[in-house]
């Protein structure tokens, strides 16, 4: 079996064959009605009838497949089409009827199997594509109608039906969502998201209807953009996918000469023949392709978009990792931690007044003290007189009552005293300290925290496991900040106090480590992502550019499907590798065997389609088996967290 013009790694036709690829997926009915009818009319002592009813589906094989390779040869690809082509016109030439038709059939029929196993290996990525909504139900003063997808906008009101999948990223304006998110992040179970939840675009309403608040635009939400990472992954090609190529063509010269030579040296063209025959490309143009989409697919089913094989390859030999802290290791958003009451206002007071005054500022700690406040159950009031300076704080009444958030500058300012307390003091250990001033008096002082996620030691230990030499964390935050974040983590070395070109710097600094895996999901952690070896983003919630930059995208909000991922390409390179090994003994063992007369032209035909079948087969193990580490990786990861060192 020999590979078509079309390529395996997308199964799509080149631009003005696309007939070609409905057309190949019918061919092997012709041979295999030709070859029962040859066989028939055998039976009945009719070998004239026998010989054209094998000789006829032979030449419309054959016909197609010179189309292809002609079209091939246009465009510059020189393939191993034409040992198909060879061996299918070399039977005809030398009236074997039988081998001609068999081998049109193994060929045909190839293509059929080589169809099946791109589309059964690409299956979950053909899954996140064929969600994708066209139409939306919005809401305005006139009733609910429905749009394209396109007329969203941020701030539109949108009606999700049970089943629907949602359109774009926004909140839960009204009533509950439950959500299904398995084809995104590959969780099983439905989440619950209650009024004024951040929900992603793509997840499929599985609960009662309730109003979408879009905020963003179709085009820039989190699934159209997921959309265009499935089209990206399934169009690049692999390194190793380019090297079976070349190794093709040496393959090529090598049959043709080894059938030359037995020829030349026997004189019989019928072992040219059967040479031309057993040959088969199927370990290196279809193995690699096959193994590779396997991974990329079963990578998909687990939250994870990796753009292409040639990303799958340089994930599975990793062995440094570069990570950002903010919302990688941290969630990326502050959360209260503590409050330090200085004055007779209650403490639920305090909160209630101070949140209700954020509620007109757009700063991430105001945002933060809100959600506080909302996941406590208080009731808000909207501000009157609201005066914010940009950095500063911010100033207005919140009913009738005085009230100022801020830092200590603007207090002092304003002649508000704050006293010396151990919140104060220890300021630097916390991610932000805001002032809330109630009637012209200090009232309390509020510490935010970007914790560590529960699941961040343990991924970090995984990933070690998972053959991760050195682990490197490169912040932009404080060093005293991140010190106290990152105590008992393993982590080898810390560069904090970081601009993005100095998370660049970092990441060249540690090639001499080994490959370079960079994980971030800001856009200042764009350029690094681009320079390092390999660029991991968080997409659930990270930057477009972060991930536009990065060859691996996160579905999740989490690094814990990122060893998995690594063990799902390790397995697929392997196999790859393995096939291709496994594959090109057999062929050039059964070569060999034609050369030498043990073969016959049919009896090669099916000994190479056996050899083909059984590579494919090994390719689409792939899809399957454990996500385990080597035993090596887990001994040198097993090794226990050290204080980090600090990178200059």
């Amino acid at each position: 079996m020999t590979t078509a013009a079309v390529d395996p790694r997308t199964s799509r036709a080149p631009a003005g064959l696309g007939w070609l690829t409905g057309l190949r997926g019918g061919l092997a009915v012709l041979p295999l009605a030709g070859l029962c009818a040859g066989l028939s009319a055998e039976a009945l002592g009719r070998p004239d009838i026998a010989a054209w009813a094998w000789t006829l589906p032979t030449l419309a094989v054959l016909a197609v497949l010179a189309l292809q390779v002609v079209t091939s040869l246009a465009r510059g690809d020189v393939g191993l089409d034409l040992v198909a082509l060879l061996s299918m016109g070399g039977a005809l030439a030398l009236s074997q009827p039988l081998a001609g038709v068999v081998i049109a059939l193994m060929y045909a029929g190839g293509q059929s199997l080589e169809a099946y196993a791109s589309g059964r290996a690409g299956r979950a990525m053909t899954a996140l594509l064929a969600r994708q909504p066209r139409s939306a139900l919005r809401e305005d003063s006139s009733g609910v109608r429905e749009v394209p997808i396109e007329s969203l906008a941020p701030g539109d009101r949108i009606l999700v039906r049970v089943g629907d999948v949602l359109p774009v990223d926004g909140r839960v304006a009204a009533g509950r969502a439950i959500l299904d998110q398995a084809t995104l992040t590959g969780e099983a179970l439905p989440v619950t998201f209650e009024a004024n939840a951040s929900v992603l675009s793509g997840t499929v309403n599985v609960g009662a209807p309730f109003t979408l608040l879009a905020e963003r635009r179709a085009a820039e939400s989190t699934y159209a953009g997921i959309v265009r990472l499935v089209e990206a992954a399934r169009t690049q090609k692999a390194p190793m996918a380019r090297l079976a190529d070349r190794y093709g063509l040496a393959f090529l010269g090598l049959t043709l000469m080894l059938a030359g030579g037995a020829w030349a040296a026997t004189g019989d063209p019928l072992r040219a023949l059967a040479v031309l025959v057993v040959a088969t490309p199927c370990p290196l143009i279809l193995a690699v392709p096959v193994a590779l989409i396997s991974g990329l697919s079963r990578a998909a089913g687990i939250g994870v978009i990796i753009k292409g094989g040639g990303a799958l390859e340089k994930l599975a030999r990793v062995r440094v990792l570069v990570v950002d802290k903010t919302g990688t290791l941290t969630h990326g958003t502050a959360r209260l931690t503590a409050v330090d009451r200085l004055g007779p206002v209650a403490e639920q007071d305090v909160l209630r007044l101070a949140a209700s005054l954020d509620q007109a500022s757009g700063h991430p700690t105001a945002r933060a003290l809100v959600d506080a406040a909302l996941a406590r159950g208080l009731t808000l009031t909207q501000p009157t007189q609201v005066a914010e300076v940009p950095g500063e704080g911010v100033s207005g009444l919140v009913a009738g009552r005085p009230v100022r958030v801020g830092g200590p500058r603007t207090m002092r300012a304003h002649g508000i005293p704050f006293p010396e307390t151990d919140a104060v003091r220890n300021a630097d250990a916390v991610a932000a300290t805001v002032l809330v001033a109630v009637d012209g008096r200090p009232a309390a002082i509020l510490s935010f925290a970007d914790p560590v996620r529960t699941d961040g030691g343990r991924t970090l230990a995984d990933l070690r496991r998972c053959g991760i030499r050195r682990v490197v964390l490169a912040t932009g935050d404080r060093r005293s900040v991140a010190q106290a974040l990152i105590a008992g983590l393993p982590i080898d070395a810390l560069a904090a106090d970081l601009d993005p070109a100095g998370k660049t710097q970092v990441v060249a600094r540690e090639r001499g480590q080994g490959l370079v895996m960079m994980v971030g999901d800001g856009v200042n952690d764009a350029p690094a992502l681009a320079a390092a070896d390999l660029g991991v983003a968080l997409g659930a919630r990270g930057a477009a550019a972060a991930a536009e930059a990065a060859d691996v995208v996160l579905l999740v909000d989490s690094l814990a499907p990122l060893p998995d991922a690594i063990r799902i390409a390790r397995r697929a390179r392997a196999i790859a590798l393995q096939s291709v090994l496994v594959g090109l003994g057999l062929s050039l063992a059964g070569m060999v065997a034609a050369a030498l007369g043990y073969l016959t032209p049919l009896r090669g035909a099916l000994l190479q389609e056996v050899i083909d079948v059984a590579v494919i087969l090994n390719a689409m193990r792939a899809l399957g088996g454990p996500m385990t580490a080597p035993a090596s990786d887990a001994d040198e990861s097993a090794r226990p967290a050290q204080r980090p060192r600090a990178v200059p």
